[in-house]
């Protein structure tokens, strides 16, 4: 922000606190224009306060006038005609606000007319490459304005999918990360699973555990572009995660980090692209991460202090918390709150510096920079290095015992997604079912009264946080199924689908003839009930790689090839000896086989340029965040 922008800034306050009207008299008339002698007075006066020159002071009020007219006449234009004004900002990743301009539109209109009309007065061939951006939302080109919430002289910011950066055009890029985690998260393989701090699996119903994983593949992603500084890729994909995430339950982003996180970067986005007309959004924005931080860590933090101790890593989400509120606070000239944060971030700022000797030598050790660069604040003090080495082996053994205890749980999600792909109402908790197993239940008598119940453990258990209030939880929320296990087993037993299916021999035969092994395909058959299409996709999914898809694929197609291409949808081919399956069968294969490829090879780009450090959205290095806070504490000093 420039010192001009500072002195605009103190103006329009002080001109709203003293409810003076440019646009009225005594300092414009309809007949006149702007009055000459007024507006010296009062730049005059103004000057004095701000202490600057009274010609400057009269030009800052000039050009504030001319833009209260122009909305003026905006305003009385959409009661006249109903077409809204739009002040849009056209943003880039470098040079922040780079064109500024008016565009008219009916509140009636769809947003691709807007995005139609920004286009035609930039110039630009291709209106899809415009992603408009109002009250922190994406414009949705499908839906009128006025349904979007649109207004006349609202301030939209724009970003063009165009460029000749090092990655393509930006457009295009987007499209290509979207189909890749939406390809990702839909594989058979579940290439993508959720995880709490500690290591062990969150567990949601399908359609939530979809939309959420979307959101956190966006997330990360718009996480790795940040770290580029690319700032407009970043943006958009945190907005469309905030639209995957506002499908999902309340009451689990509440108990969450994630939700709050995605707030904190929207808002950085917005100042790294010097982006301030998203004002009231990241205001919006802030208060929601600063709540969830509170109702995660207590209200002054004394609950993740006393848990991780004064030098856990998670203060440098709390730096750049403070450091926005006090850039927020700035922009709406409360000043002294604004020193009050700066002052606050300052202080942890101090505190989260390390060592770059110390750094170095971790590095040198074989370690990551970014759980180095964690390791050491969370180990602050003497003898810190080895101190740090101490704390990256205890976290790395923290993650594999969990990941190893929740084997059990993570099996029976699997087997719970074969049988029930998709179906939320029938969908339950694997944690609970391991829990009541454990209480020596049989395990499809658990999860049919979990089903019956409606009764699931909340949400809140699954993320692990305490593990002594996470027992208790469990065995007062199983209370029901327990009951219901113990009275009513036999009318339980009775509503369990049958065990054992024969294998139908036509299918058996026709999924051998494909190359499948015979032991794997009878498993396929009898877990599905013959269901060919479930029994393709619980053989392929024991394919872990591409290669074994392909040469699947390869195989398979050189068998229609061998027999000319004559399989049909009414059976076996009769024009050879050694007939193939019919074609519907081989499609599935193909299909599926393809599929799963394609989604091998979408999880191989998304994770392309991806942290492996579970941890990495806490590794801030901060430099920009030192900057930006030199930078506002010295236009407060102004």
């Amino acid at each position: 922000m420039s010192s001009i922008d500072n002195l605009f800034l103190q103006v329009r306050s002080r001109l709203q606190s003293e409810a003076i009207k440019l646009w009225e008299e005594p300092f414009y008339s309809e007949e006149f224009g702007s009055i000459e002698g007024a507006m010296e007075v009062l730049a005059k006066e103004y000057s004095g306060f701000l202490g600057i020159d009274a010609d400057r002071c009269k030009c800052i009020l000039t050009e504030l006038q001319d833009n209260a007219l122009r909305k003026l006449e905006a305003r009385r234009e959409f009661t006249a005609t109903g077409v809204a004004t739009f002040k849009v900002r056209r943003i880039d990743n470098r040079g922040g606000t780079t064109t500024m301009l008016d565009i008219k539109c009916d509140l009636n209109s769809l947003g691709s007319d807007l995005q139609a009309a920004i286009a035609a007065k930039l110039e630009l061939p291709d209106p899809n490459h415009v992603k408009c951006i109002a009250g922190g939302k994406m414009v949705d080109s499908n839906v009128t304005l006025s349904a979007q919430q649109l207004k006349n002289n609202q301030q939209l910011i724009v970003i063009i999918g165009q460029g000749d950066n090092r990655n393509g055009a930006l457009y295009e890029r987007i499209n290509r990360i979207k189909t890749d985690v939406e390809a990702v998260v839909s594989s058979q393989n579940q290439l993508m699973e959720m995880e709490d701090q500690n290591g062990s699996p969150v567990f949601l119903p399908p359609a939530e555990n979809r939309a959420l994983l979307t959101g956190l593949g966006y997330c990360e992603k718009a996480r790795a572009a940040i770290q580029r500084e690319d700032f407009d890729e970043a943006l958009l994909l945190l907005l469309e995660a905030d639209e995957r995430f506002a499908a999902c339950n309340s009451q689990f982003l509440d108990a969450v980090d994630n939700y709050a996180l995605l707030n904190l970067d929207i808002v950085w986005c917005y100042l790294c692209l010097k982006n301030v007309t998203q004002l009231p959004d990241a205001e919006r924005r802030l208060a929601i991460c600063e709540k969830s931080f509170q109702r995660s860590y207590g209200e002054r933090y004394e609950r993740l202090y006393s848990l991780k101790g004064k030098a856990c890593p998670e203060r440098a989400l709390i730096m750049r918390l403070q450091l926005l509120q006090g850039v927020v606070f700035f922009h709406q000239n409360r000043r002294d709150e604004a020193f009050e944060r700066f002052e606050a971030a300052s202080a942890l700022l101090s505190e989260l510096k390390v060592n770059d000797s110390q750094l170095a030598m971790l590095v040198e050790m074989g370690f990551e920079l970014s759980e180095s660069r964690l390791a050491l604040r969370s180990c602050s003090g003497a003898g810190n290095v080895e101190r740090a080495v101490q704390f990256i082996h205890e976290r790395r053994q923290q993650l594999n015992d969990a990941r190893t205890q929740s084997k059990a749980e993570r099996s029976i999600q699997r087997r719970l997604t074969r049988s029930e792909p998709g179906r939320d109402c029938d969908w339950v908790n694997p944690r609970s079912i391991c829990t009541l197993t454990e209480m020596g239940f049989e395990r499809r008598l658990a999860a049919l009264a979990l089903q019956k119940t409606k009764n699931d453990v909340p949400k809140a258990v699954s993320s692990g946080k305490n593990k002594k209030i996470s027992e208790e939880m469990v065995n007062l929320c199983l209370f029901e199924q327990v009951e219901l296990l113990q009275t009513q087993s036999a009318e339980l037993r009775a509503a369990l689908p049958p065990r054992d299916c024969s294998v139908d021999a036509d299918q058996l035969s026709h999924l051998l003839q494909l190359g499948f092994d015979e032991p794997a395909v009878r498993a396929a058959l009898e877990s599905t009930s013959n269901n060919v299409d479930r029994a393709i996709e619980y053989l392929l999914r024991a394919f872990q790689s591409e290669e074994e898809l392909n040469r699947t694929v390869e195989r398979i197609s050189q068998m229609v090839a061998g027999t000319g291409g004559q399989a049909d949808d009414d059976g076996p081919s009769t024009s050879n000896s050694n007939p193939a399956p019919p074609s519907p069968i081989i499609k599935s294969v193909l299909r599926q086989a393809r599929t799963e490829i394609e989604a091998l090879k979408a999880y191989e780009r998304f994770n392309s340029d991806l942290s492996q450090n579970d941890q990495d959205y806490l590794d801030l290095p901060l430099i920009q965040e030192e900057q930006l806070l030199n930078e506002y504490r010295n236009l407060l000093e102004q």
